[in-house]
């Protein structure tokens, strides 16, 4: 079976500023690549932020000024797709010919996504995922995406797959992927409790797979000086701590969870582990129960409005 080499960036956005984001995910990628990286994974909303902390103005029965000029600044840094913003970063995969997959958020129309963008080495973008399920205040930024953004594709180092955050502890979704034959898995993420690193270790050894944990860490002053975070304003602050990790199929630390700083962790992966792995647990193969329990996967994209001749197919049949 075969062997590569796969990075993790434990890195902050630059909130607010797309271009810095772009520039600075450039530098980390190369960075990755100089030390033999195919797959560099980025962690969730990377570009161009994750906006801990902040309430956007709004109570139960009401929205304030405030926060819809805060949501407004958040819109206006949020990338298109296509966009020069993804052919930007479609040219650093093809530069450093790595896989490329980068947490964005992705503005179509007059709504926000958590998106990850999965690059090939030939600079194409030939996938992308939308969060599912946007946690908690999440939902009053984000829309949801459906299950037409559920990819699992082939690279030069295996059939890799993304999940964003607490997608993780959805096990249908979960399920999803492992019956697609995800080997490596990517968790892209601000999840930076204690527990988090518990989970992917459970992934691993549930899907028998590899698990890619990306973390942002990032301080207070990373910043606007205008951000009205509850954290406050002192620029040392951690906002998001990493615990960034890379998992074996048997739930094995590859490289441990780091935290405290920014860093690029890098292992070399063979996937030969995963069949040693599935000899003995195979979830959606011989471990299944079909007969009992079976998963039903919409993928068909859940447009609001559909135009139709009449010469076409029903497409709410």
């Amino acid at each position: 079976m075969s062997t590569g080499i796969v990075s993790v960036v434990q890195a902050g956005s630059v909130p607010y500023n797309r271009q810095a984001c772009l520039e600075k995910a450039a530098d980390l990628a190369a960075d990755a690549a100089r030390g033999g990286a195919q797959l560099v994974v980025f962690p969730e909303a990377f570009v161009s932020a994750y906006p801990k902390g902040l309430d956007f103005g709004a109570r139960v029965g009401m929205r304030f000024p405030e926060g819809r000029e805060e949501y407004r600044r958040y819109f206006e840094s949020a990338v298109e797709v296509p966009s020069p913003a993804s052919e930007f970063l479609g040219e650093v995969a093809r530069k450093n010919r790595i896989t490329l997959l980068i947490g964005v958020i992705e503005r179509d129309g007059g709504t926000l996504y958590c998106t990850v963008l999965f690059f090939s080495p030939e600079g194409d973008l030939v996938a992308k995922h939308r969060k599912l399920m946007p946690t908690a205040m999440e939902r009053l930024i984000w829309g949801f995406g459906d299950g037409s953004t559920l990819p699992v594709v082939d690279t030069p180092v295996g059939r890799v797959g993304s999940v964003i955050c607490w997608e993780n502890y959805m096990p249908m979704l979960r399920m999803a992927m492992y019956a697609k034959g995800v080997q490596v898995y990517c968790a892209s993420t601000v999840d930076d409790r204690d527990v988090w690193p518990a989970a992917m270790r459970h992934i691993a050894f549930e899907g028998r797979c590899f698990v890619l944990s990306a973390c942002q860490y990032i301080r207070r002053g990373a910043y606007p000086a205008d951000y009205p975070a509850i954290q406050g304003d002192d620029p040392q602050t951690e906002m998001i701590r990493g615990g960034s990790c890379i998992v074996g199929p048997l739930g094995d630390f590859i490289v441990e969870p780091r935290y405290g700083e920014e860093a690029i962790l890098s292992a070399e992966i063979d996937l030969g582990r995963i069949a040693a792995g599935k000899y003995d647990l195979d979830v959606a193969g011989h471990y299944a129960r079909p007969d009992v329990f079976r998963l039903y996967v919409n993928e068909r994209p859940q447009a609001a409005a559909v135009f139709s001749r009449g010469d076409q197919e029903d497409p709410f049949i």
